[in-house]
């Protein structure tokens, strides 16, 4: 959760807002009954044995594809429910026969080439089956964007951890000084450490920051705390993105705050770097992109500034911002942006689908999930529910406010309250699975017993399901941020989406899975908001909180004026989202 999001809406509820759960439906009888009716007389044996694997193959029918008039009662949560998250060691998560065969071999499983060829397939399994969950796009990466990724990969491999040209710039670190000899290995480095934060913030500005490094010809270096590893794969051939345990400063990453004197904020205020030459200049700079940045950090995003910054060997990035927007505003980025993105509205999506692939530990958790639950119906439906209270709830004006986005955009059908619409046997008109995640399960068991309950008016049946519900977040389990990435991942393979105001985990997910999501307005004083949601005019994520610093004119700006393809955000007023021009508001 952002922290300028918790500081706005801490309040207090009462329990009268607070949805009660409801009650399920009783067990199934059938086999009290084919056990009575398989112990009767030895002398109609035969017979009765009979009538046993007929009943036994009308319950296997049954389980397998219920027809009951409007919705199966499915409350399956196989990632674990309530707030006890396990910690199950990796080698009962991962077993080979648990991943399913692709049916047939995807025809562009290196998405119009933006994976590399040749990578191990069988230690990221995700890498190439992804497209076998996805429907097909219609945008394609650039041909810039190709070329200049398979020009990062052979630079990464020439400058990544362990190698000579790593090892001799890594020694200006530990000497303090800027020699010639650092400066001819052609080898520059950002070291992006995690946030406090959730996933959805770390996934965000990890993929801004290989962005900057793609732009400034720098070597992405990952801190493997917040249990990188066990959440993405590898993404470059050849050589690690994890920073090696023995970084000489590693140390002092949870101090850097926006007060360290090695941020360059501070750097600037003090004169360090005006005074510096090349050979003076400090070992390190340090970018505190976090939402309290000041007007000194925000500097970075000048161009004179990045002028600067271009000489310094070792950057070190601590963001929980999704900063692209900002970087489309620097000049001397601007043409090389264009090339890379014609599509100003899918940076994130491409950005994503080649840095981020799930372990073949979540890659299992995700999978027999999709394959469990929502393969087979004819759409699926995501609704990701994020409410940014102290108290957990569930809140009836939010669920209020959820239905009534899903009915007034069609996205699910009414139910019929004053009569039972009879469906005759056999396939329903339409199958909607729709996938629920929240931290809280009421929703969720309010909406499955809404389609429980009541026939739709459209004859089609709603399946609702939601994988897990944490009631908090657990940000440092490695558990809970493997099913959060789970998640993530299957809202990402839904027809439609609809998300939360502010939330990260949802902006992953529409972007991952190239969705233009609707979004639920902010409710305000307990009240359900009117309209509800808002159909997004591009996938992209928003940026939480931009540089409000005009570079030119030393003061403040609207930052949102200076590029067609940078706007406000729908859901938050002072945000920055990229867009087509002509999806412009």
């Amino acid at each position: 959760m952002d922290c300028l999001e918790m500081t706005k809406l801490k309040s207090n509820f009462s329990n009268d807002d607070q949805i009660k759960p409801h009650e399920g439906p009783a067990k199934d009888t059938i086999f009290r009954s084919l056990e009575a009716r398989c112990s009767e007389n030895p002398i109609k044996v035969f017979g009765i044995f009979v009538g046993c694997f007929m009943g036994f193959f009308v319950m296997f029918s049954v389980l397998k594809n219920p027809s009951s008039s409007e919705a199966r009662l499915l409350d399956s949560r196989p990632f674990g429910k309530g707030d006890a998250v396990v910690d199950i060691p990796k080698q009962n998560i991962v077993k080979r026969d648990n991943f399913p065969e692709p049916v047939e071999k995807p025809q562009d499983k290196l998405l119009g080439g933006l994976l590399p060829a040749g990578l191990d397939e069988k230690s990221c399994l995700s890498r190439y089956q992804s497209v076998l969950y996805r429907k097909q796009q219609s945008g394609r990466p650039s041909s810039h964007l190709i070329s200049r990724l398979r020009g990062y990969e052979a630079l990464h491999k020439r400058c990544g951890p362990f190698t000579d040209s790593y090892n001799r710039t890594l020694e200006y670190l530990k000497s303090s000084s800027h020699g010639e000899d650092t400066n001819s290995t052609g080898c520059k480095y950002i070291v992006w450490i995690h946030p406090i934060q959730g996933l959805g913030n770390r996934i965000l500005s990890l993929a801004s920051a290989f962005l900057y490094a793609l732009l400034t010809d720098r070597v992405l270096l990952v801190d493997p705390g917040g249990y990188i590893p066990d959440l993405f794969c590898e993404p470059f051939p050849g050589v690690s993105w994890l920073l090696p345990s023995d970084f000489p400063i590693a140390e002092k990453f949870n101090s850097f705050d926006k007060k360290s004197p090695e941020s360059y904020g501070n750097l600037l205020k003090t004169n360090v770097l005006h005074n510096s030459t090349l050979y003076s200049l400090p070992p390190f700079i340090y970018l505190h992109l976090l939402h309290d940045y000041d007007k000194g950090d925000m500097l970075f995003f000048c161009d004179q500034d990045q002028a600067i910054l271009k000489e310094v060997p070792w950057m070190i990035l601590k963001s929980n911002n999704y900063f692209i927007p900002s970087l489309f505003l620097i000049p001397s980025f601007e043409q090389e942006l264009n090339d890379l993105f014609p599509e100003k509205g899918a940076v994130f999506h491409y950005l994503g689908q080649y840095l981020f692939h799930p372990t073949n530990s979540v890659w299992g958790l995700m999978t027999r999930y999709y394959n469990t639950y929502l393969a087979k119906a004819d759409e699926k439906i995501g609704i990701q529910i994020r409410v940014l209270e102290t108290e957990t709830g569930p809140f009836k004006y939010v669920l209020d406010q959820v239905l009534a986005c899903v009915m007034k955009e069609n996205l699910l059908p009414q139910v019929n309250e004053k009569e039972d619409l009879m469906v005759p046997y056999g396939r329903p008109n339409k199958t909607r699975a729709v996938l629920m995640t929240s931290l809280n399960s009421g929703y969720f068991e309010a909406i499955r017993d809404m389609y429980w309950e009541h026939p739709t008016i459209t004859g089609e049946v709603i399946e609702v399901y939601q994988p897990s519900n944490e009631e908090y977040q657990h940000t440092e389990n490695q558990m809970h941020n493997m099913k959060t990435w789970a998640e993530i991942y299957l809202l990402s393979l839904t027809d439609k989406l609809v998300t939360s105001a502010w939330s990260t985990f949802g902006y992953v997910a529409q972007s991952l899975g190239g969705l233009k999501p609707w979004i639920l307005y902010m409710p305000e004083n307990r009240t359900t908001p009117d309209p509800p949601c808002q159909h997004a005019l591009s996938m992209e994520p928003c940026f939480h909180a931009p540089p409000t610093y005009d570079c030119k004119e030393k003061g403040g700006i609207d930052t949102s004026k200076l590029s067609p393809h940078v706007q406000h955000c729908e859901d938050r007023s002072w945000g920055l989202k990229l867009v087509d021009g002509d999806n412009r508001l």
